[in-house]
């Protein structure tokens, strides 16, 4: 049953303290498993991290902190990292955390069928020195190491091998996928997929509790309007995202708080490039003009970014001309211009590669994933057309939308990315390089961009100690993205958040909804 304000202003009257209270929210997009080591997604990361923990965690200001280790330091001459693990942890059945559950929490999420996989790639071997010492080796000095598994979370090794969950398993589930088992300041009590799942505290937390909450509960709706209808009723104290359209209505209503800010997720366009024709053209069928660059810079020109903006974001992003933000580090200024929207030099760039008349293609877009996303793809779908590009739009739920350009069944897809690292690194990793699984790099390339010089220099910006050599890397690979138009960047995601009005909570530039820092007066 929900409290009127007037109530709990009683109960908070004769109470030394907070009081302990419920807690419900609303997102567009359910966690697709409550494996951490499955999906490589925000939805997932986001949500665990209020179940599981890393050895280190991300503050309010995302800063690096403490979290299962209590200390890292540097191993001899940039040899690696060795991790002092914080005594007395248990896990949620009460399982004793040590080094053996760093070690098989390693060993399964740098798997080959584990999505989190590149996040090792430096890593040469880790080493149990004893119970809470871990030394993680790296092939090459790596000076952001442990600021880049910050979203690596360990399981209870007893656990996952005693419920036959040793290895993720994205595809099919196991147990893994449904139950949780983490040493984090909350537990999950019941999880049913697309429908609800509740937390309540764990006691046993080593941590200190910043939090009054009792028990919290997470329901998925994928209609906005209906989200914001929840809100206004009461029936949940918090959605994210807040409509855009609705945002100054909402500011006018005295029960409802808005919280905005600028999020670290840059949106942007991708391309088959190393696809030899397109899959849905109707009459360009022996060959796939995207792999042009002259084609890929029409179609940068082509779309007018101030424009979305203005109309469908209401001018609540920031335009963006690489794939990072000017908040992250290694963010370039000198290469901060976008292209131009300009038409008339997207066709001529459009007859110089041999397509006077345009193309048609088949355009993949999300539609509960990131905020107005099919209107964005409807818009670019629209101004590509003014140019005699004609896209097919196929707007699909996410939890669809991944296997689809896994498949590679797409001729250009839209994306975002958020930098687990804050650092221009973990794009490059991610994203441009080319995709190699033994050396876990380009795991979300899906086009297979590949350049060598990119590929070069990306263990060089992982190793490289002096900042500024290190910048004068990322510098010049994001100018061989942006001359290469690998990606169209277009704007960098805003954050919109709705709360009830007696809500206390901190909205971080990732995008993760931490429990722990929530308060309900």
């Amino acid at each position: 049953m929900r409290r009127s304000l007037r109530l709990a202003a009683v109960i908070a009257a004769f109470a030394p303290a907070v009081q302990a209270e419920e807690f419900t929210w609303a997102v567009n997009t359910d966690p697709q498993t409550m494996d951490p080591h499955a999906v490589n997604s925000a939805p997932v990361l986001g949500f665990l991290n209020n179940v599981y923990e890393g050895l280190v965690r991300r503050g309010k200001d995302m800063t690096v902190e403490p979290a299962l280790a209590t200390s890292w330091e540097p191993i001899g001459n940039g040899e690696g990292w060795r991790f002092t693990l914080r005594q007395g942890v248990t896990f949620h059945d009460g399982a004793e955390f040590t080094a053996q559950d760093v070690l098989f929490s390693y060993q399964r999420a740098s798997d080959e069928v584990s999505d989190t996989r590149s996040w090792f790639a430096p890593v040469s071997e880790v080493v149990v020195v004893d119970d809470y010492t871990v030394d993680f080796m790296t092939t090459a000095p790596n000076p952001i190491f442990p600021g880049s598994i910050a979203n690596w979370m360990i399981m209870d090794s007893g656990w996952a091998e005693a419920n036959n969950a040793a290895l993720p398993d994205k595809e099919n589930g196991n147990y893994a996928t449904l139950n949780t088992n983490g040493t984090g300041a909350f537990r999950v009590t019941a999880r049913e997929p697309g429908l609800r799942t509740v937390l309540e505290p764990f006691d046993s937390w080593w941590d200190e509790a910043e939090h009054n909450i009792t028990r919290a509960e997470l329901t998925p709706i994928q209609n906005p309007a209906t989200a914001l209808a929840a809100l206004l009723s009461g029936d949940v104290d918090f959605i994210n995202p807040v409509p855009i359209q609705d945002v100054a209505r909402l500011k006018e209503n005295s029960e409802v708080d808005v919280i905005q800010g600028i999020e670290a997720r840059v949106i942007m366009l991708g391309f088959p490039h190393e696809a030899e024709t397109l899959k849905y053209s109707s009459e360009t069928t022996d060959a796939n003009p995207f792999a042009d660059v002259r084609v890929r810079q029409a179609v940068a020109h082509a779309i007018n970014v101030p424009a979305i903006l203005q109309t469908i974001m209401r001018g609540n992003a920031e335009e963006v001309s690489q794939l990072v933000s000017a908040a992250m580090q290694g963010y370039v200024p000198a290469l901060a211009a976008r292209p131009a929207h300009d038409p008339d030099r997207a066709r001529a760039l459009l007859t110089e590669a041999g397509y006077p008349d345009g193309f048609s293609f088949g355009f993949k877009c999300t539609n509960n994933r990131y905020l107005n996303d099919e209107a964005v793809c409807q818009a670019i779908t629209g101004m590509l057309a003014q140019v005699g590009i004609t896209a097919t739009l196929d707007a699909m739920p996410v939890q669809n939308y991944w296997p689809e350009l896994r498949a590679d069944n797409y001729d250009m897809f839209l994306l975002g990315w958020s930098p687990g690292t804050f650092d221009a690194e973990h794009p490059i990793r991610f994203l441009a390089a080319t995709p190699n699984e033994e050396m876990r790099v380009g795991s979300w390339n899906f086009g297979g961009y590949s350049n060598a010089r990119v590929d070069e220099l990306l263990p060089m910006i992982q190793s490289e100690i002096d900042p500024v050599a290190r910048q004068a890397m990322i510098d010049e690979t994001t100018k061989i993205l942006q001359d290469e138009m690998a990606y169209v960047p277009m704007y960098v995601q805003p954050l919109v958040w709705g709360i009830r009005s007696n809500i206390e909570l901190t909205q971080r530039p990732d995008d993760f909804f931490i429990l722990r820092w929530v308060t309900v007066n």
